[in-house]
């Protein structure tokens, strides 16, 4: 009997010891693991932050206990989303400007400026974004003449919607030092009849930010706690970050390293003389949420402020090509020395003049076929005869969908009918190299992921317009938008193998959504809401 007893206990210590401890167990899910093969899978177990295993309910829930089991009922569970490229720091800034996104005119402009005022510090610089004139009536662009009338003595500055243009009101253009008929390289100073309107295009707007007095650690906190908490509503759980100072990096990395900061952040540097003296010798920067490796560079503007440098003139401005915002001799240069380092190119272009600039130099340097992952931001108008450029040399061409999706009402106008067929074309992209990572570039556009998934395969806007499609024949799978916002976005960056998609070993980044992106009608894909979100196996949004 006491045998019998002795081998009862031995057994069930056995079995007992034979399930392994883990933090965390989500199941009864349809896990989609956006592996090689797309495979999908029902349960996940988290240890430490990383998957470590993955596949049936049964297996994995004999095989482990965990101190928080989740039932997801039979939810759809992706990989974080990765926002290819994005703004996350100005993003955060401008949740704390006046907001000018969507006014139909200038007199809405400032009305949405006034009643910013009603709360804000008048005693400093008044900042706005997001006017946009080819939604106002005419489509011209407006002055500052009323700004100057009713803000005479305050500094502001209200920048269009791409960032390529702004408005200055007659102080800040005081303070700048600008004067009425002054040219520069890469931008304009609108002038009309001698007098200055207020009106900056490109490298001219630089000349009142650097007039802009720099924000505090504190103001950093503010706005980037903000910023991450409505990405990981969004379901974004690692943002690439297009253009930052290496003190907006320093700051970063404190607020992170204080346990201040969640947000996984992929850094392109600012073309700056003093990120090259800070970073170039020294190589790029890594921590666990924090990597610093590409080279942001700006070869021209953008579409809707004309200054996409085109080959031929805009459809509806004769004799104007738009420019370059450098002399083509400063990217063949930065490329000659990036080449020889760790970190990567990547450049801004929009028209197909500029974009085949940027190709042809990047083909100098690369020669073939390379693991560099130079990349071409927006790679937005691009000639019929340069596709192949991108493949050519393993070039990525970064895009964001739902530009498509906002330039369609006008982009034609520019462009014309022949040369808009080889605009926004994501498919044709995609065949270059058999991978195409997607973003945003908010705040530009709505920080929405869903927004950008909706806009690559269904190519509508939220409005449901066109009824057909904007050029479909561009259009993106279902699958191929998943692994453009997940692992294609994650191998951009260099971090195809930390995250990016559910496997053993990796970061356990990943959302759970209240329908599937895979099998829900186009019509419900936009009301997708994101039922919690967890970054390296924490819940940061949810209940």
């Amino acid at each position: 009997m006491r045998n019998l007893f002795y081998c009862l206990l031995v057994l069930c210590f056995c079995s007992c010891s034979s399930v392994d401890k883990v933090d965390t167990i989500i199941h009864h899910a349809v896990i989609y693991t956006v592996d090689s093969s797309f495979s999908v899978a029902e349960a996940m177990a988290v240890k430490d932050g990383k998957i470590i295993a993955i596949g049936k309910n049964d297996d994995i829930l004999k095989k482990y206990s965990a101190k928080e089991n989740i039932d997801a009922q039979g939810k759809a569970v992706y990989p974080g989303f990765i926002d290819a490229h994005a703004h996350f720091v100005g993003y955060g800034k401008g949740l704390f400007e006046a907001k000018l996104y969507n006014c139909q005119s200038w007199d809405q402009v400032l009305y949405n400026l006034s009643d910013f005022t009603k709360s804000a510090d008048t005693s400093k610089w008044i900042i706005g974004r997001g006017w946009d004139q080819n939604k106002f009536p005419g489509k011209q662009y407006p002055t500052n003449e009323l700004l100057n009338k009713r803000y005479p003595n305050i500094p502001i500055l209200l920048t269009r919607i791409d960032g390529h243009a702004a408005i200055a009101n007659a102080k800040a253009l005081e303070l700048a030092g600008i004067q009425p008929n002054q040219t520069l390289t890469g931008g304009v100073i609108e002038t009309k009849n001698g007098k200055l309107t207020g009106l900056l295009i490109d490298n001219a707007v630089d000349l009142i930010t650097s007039k802009i007095p720099a924000p505090s650690k504190k103001d950093y906190e503010q706005w980037l706690t903000r910023a991450e908490m409505n990405c990981f509503e969004q379901g974004l759980t690692t943002i690439t970050d297009c253009g930052l100072m290496y003190n907006d990096v320093e700051l970063i990395d404190a607020l992170q390293k204080e346990g201040k900061l969640s947000m996984k952040l992929y850094v392109m540097l600012s073309d700056d003389k003093a990120n090259y003296e800070r970073y170039l010798s020294k190589g790029p920067y890594k921590t666990d949420k924090l990597f610093v490796k590409g080279i942001k560079v700006y070869a021209d503007g953008a579409l809707g402020s004309r200054g996409a440098c085109l080959l031929h003139p805009y459809n509806d401005k004769p004799n104007w090509t738009g420019f370059l915002l450098s002399n083509p001799n400063h990217f063949d240069s930065l490329a000659s020395v990036l080449v020889k380092t760790g970190f990567q190119m990547c450049t801004h272009a929009i028209g197909d003049s500029a974009n085949r600039a940027i190709l042809n130099i990047y083909n100098k340097y690369l020669q073939g076929h390379n693991d560099k992952r130079w990349r071409i931001e927006h790679a937005q108008v691009v000639n019929e005869n340069d596709f192949d450029l991108f493949g050519r040399a393993s070039i990525v061409p970064s895009v964001q969908p739902t530009h498509a999706t906002s330039d369609m009402y006008w982009a034609a106008e520019r462009l014309g009918n022949d040369r808009i067929k080889t605009a926004y074309a994501y498919k044709q992209l995609l065949q270059q190299n058999g991978w195409l990572p997607l973003g945003t570039d908010f705040p530009v556009e709505d920080i929405s992921p869903f927004k950008t998934f909706f806009a690559a395969v269904v190519r509508k806007d939220g409005k449901g317009f066109p009824a057909n499609g904007f050029q479909t024949e561009n259009a993106l799978t279902r699958q191929q938008a998943i692994r453009g916002m997940t692992i294609w976005a994650a191998r951009a960056d260099f971090l195809e193998k930390e995250t990016g998609s559910l496997e053993i070993g990796k970061k356990a980044d990943f959302i759970i959504l209240d329908r599937d992106l895979m099998k829900a009608d186009e019509n419900e894909l936009l009301g997708t809401k994101v039922k919690a979100t967890y970054v390296d196996g924490k819940k940061v949004h949810g209940n």
